[in-house]
């Protein structure tokens, strides 16, 4: 796709609104609007007009907004056609668009463009789908933070910490006949420690960010009649399961998305594990291991009335060792029991009613805590996979040059390196095939 052309989407989503928009941007737009509304609408007012097609008849009327680079989104010239949301209206008035020249945008292309013309820098063009994405009103705000430059800004500070120490570093390769120990001077190795806990403290607050982004992937296991659907649909607030005291009843998986402390949580209610030679059921436990394999963390429900057995035993010793399991006594309303949070085996054990309540929220406090998460999800960013890898890079090169304090050569290169790999999260280092997957993702007209 040719960054010069002038480019069109549908901006709104598919189906039945009360406002459909058309977007257009690049160059070339005078003279397309001149054709659709008659006159070029006075830049950044709203104006009522029609909008017509090659015989002069109106396709629809609306608001046209005129946004003249490089003030606007893309730092385009820029237009946006609101009129009526029918599906059919909208394609009449994108075609039009088309037959004066423009054409359909590629997915994120409005937001790539913006990125290109320096109104967004990458992490922030990210944060755009991020928003857009949110599951919680947390991760929601988080991303807004990320849009408006927070992000960003953090990681800049940690890239001009790198420059002066780079700069004070470098002094020492140019002038080596100085008698003067310019590194033990510039206390290169204090400066070098000030970075590591600039960095230290960027990346904890992206990580707990990206379990904003990401959400925690969980699955209810357990032998069959345990309360796993019950579980659901009380955490979930609503009747997503079926629910009856006949053994077997879930046969496949039933995934929610709720809101647990503001964390998106994706909750897999699964297929009890037993012994069976029913093909079905057979089917239903493969697919619950398979689900297993693939979480963040196990929820494996037991019965209270009964407490532990050899069965709840026998699954717990096939989990897979770097899966976090969190044990879940359900059904103490029949066992007289309170709800608590007690140990068993180095773990926690949430004691609970689903079909009550009780407990529900210790149990959301624990899982929570077993992932890790511990913020009230103020001052995080929205990170995506490639920011942490690129933060923990970069945490790597400034490891290893706290060991070549001795070497200015090799220290040198490790703090450049290190910027590298920071520099890459804001777009200033980023490949062409980078760009090309980010933006894919994105709706098209966004």
């Amino acid at each position: 796709m040719a960054a010069n052309d002038l480019i069109a989407a549908i901006a709104t989503a598919p189906g039945r609104s009360g406002i459909g928009v058309i977007r257009l941007s690049g160059p070339g737009l005078s003279p397309v609007v001149e054709q659709i509304i008659g006159r070029l609408p006075s830049p950044r007012r709203a104006t009522l007009a029609d909008f017509r097609d090659c015989r002069g008849a109106a396709i629809d009327q609306g608001l046209a907004l005129y946004f003249p680079g490089p003030h606007s989104y893309t730092g385009e010239d820029m237009l946006e056609l609101q009129g009526h949301g029918g599906p059919v209206v909208l394609q009449l008035l994108l075609r039009r668009c088309v037959e004066l020249g423009a054409r359909i945008a590629e997915p994120g292309e409005f937001t790539k463009r913006a990125y290109l013309n320096n109104k967004l820098d990458l992490a922030q063009a990210e944060s755009v789908i991020d928003l857009i994405d949110a599951s919680t009103a947390q991760a929601a705000r988080c991303a807004v933070r990320s849009l408006q430059g927070e992000f960003s800004d953090r990681i800049q500070e940690v890239i001009h910490a790198l420059i002066d120490l780079r700069a004070r570093v470098e002094a020492t390769l140019d002038f080596p006949e100085e008698e003067i120990d310019f590194l033990q001077q510039a206390d290169a190795v204090g400066r070098l420690r000030s970075v590591q806990q600039q960095l230290e403290s960027v990346l904890e607050a992206s990580r707990q960010g990206s379990l904003l982004r990401e959400g925690i992937h969980i699955v209810l296991a357990g032998q069959p009649n345990v309360g796993k659907s019950s579980l659901l649909n009380r955490m979930a607030g609503e009747d997503l399961a079926i629910v009856t005291d006949i053994p077997g009843t879930t046969r496949d998986a039933i995934r929610q998305t709720i809101d647990v402390g503001g964390v998106p949580a994706h909750i897999i209610d699964t297929a009890g594990l037993h012994e069976s030679e029913d093909p079905v059921e057979k089917l239903g436990m493969a697919r619950t291991w398979a689900a297993i394999e693939k979480a963040d963390l196990v929820l494996l429900l037991e019965d209270a009335t009964r407490g532990e057995t050899s069965a709840d035993r026998a699954i717990v010793e096939k989990l897979p060792q770097r899966l976090p399991c969190l044990r879940v006594m359900n059904k103490i309303d029949l066992a007289c029991r309170a709800p608590a949070v007690e140990t068993r085996d180095g773990g926690p054990v949430v004691w609970l009613s689903a079909k009550t309540g009780a407990g529900v929220d210790l149990l959301r406090d624990a899982l929570l805590k077993a992932v890790g998460w511990h913020s009230g999800g103020e001052g995080l960013y929205m990170a995506r996979e490639r920011h942490l890898q690129a933060l923990n890079k970069a945490r790597g090169h400034l490891q290893c040059a706290a060991g070549q304090e001795r070497q200015p050569e090799l220290f040198a290169e490790e703090l450049r390196l290190a910027q590298e790999a920071l520099s890459s999260i804001t777009g200033e280092f980023t490949a062409d095939d980078l760009l090309g997957e980010i933006f894919s993702r994105f709706c098209i007209g966004k």
